[in-house]
């Protein structure tokens, strides 16, 4: 792997879950822009900017993921909203469904036992590998 290729690896998956981090962010109500820009910087893997979020948005709202209205801001010009469509629903459903599954898939094969070497040292089916064979 090249220099850096972790980093990049993790902007990639970042980019892969972050609609749907929003569209999780939107199943409770309809939130506006900059809220979902600070609601997403609260856990540090998901830290983003409105320059990224916006274009997000305008492409969920295309796909009729999610729908828009102007409400009055308290300070302010009027806000644009942002809210879970049914078919919004359904691909967060969708996602949530199949997520665990691939969290889990992916763990089985990054997770190590770091008590000896810092590999690990069973297989698939837990044998203990680290004398180079069952026992």
């Amino acid at each position: 792997m090249e220099p850096g290729g972790a980093l990049k690896a993790v902007s990639q998956l970042r980019r892969g879950v972050l609609e749907y981090c929003v569209l999780a962010l939107l199943r409770d109500g309809p939130r506006y822009g900059v809220e979902l820009v600070r609601d997403l910087g609260s856990a540090d893997a998901m830290v983003t900017s409105e320059g990224t979020i916006y274009p997000l948005l305008s492409r969920l709202r295309r796909d009729e993921l999610v729908e828009t209205s102007w409400q009055e801001s308290p300070s302010g010009p009027p806000r644009r909203y942002y809210a879970l469509t049914a078919d919004g629903r359904r691909a967060l459903a969708e996602f949530t469904a199949e997520w665990a599954s691939f969290r889990d898939a992916v763990e089985h094969f990054i997770a190590t036992d770091t008590s000896n070497t810092g590999t690990s040292n069973t297989d698939n089916d837990g044998t203990d590998t680290s004398s180079g064979g069952p026992q």
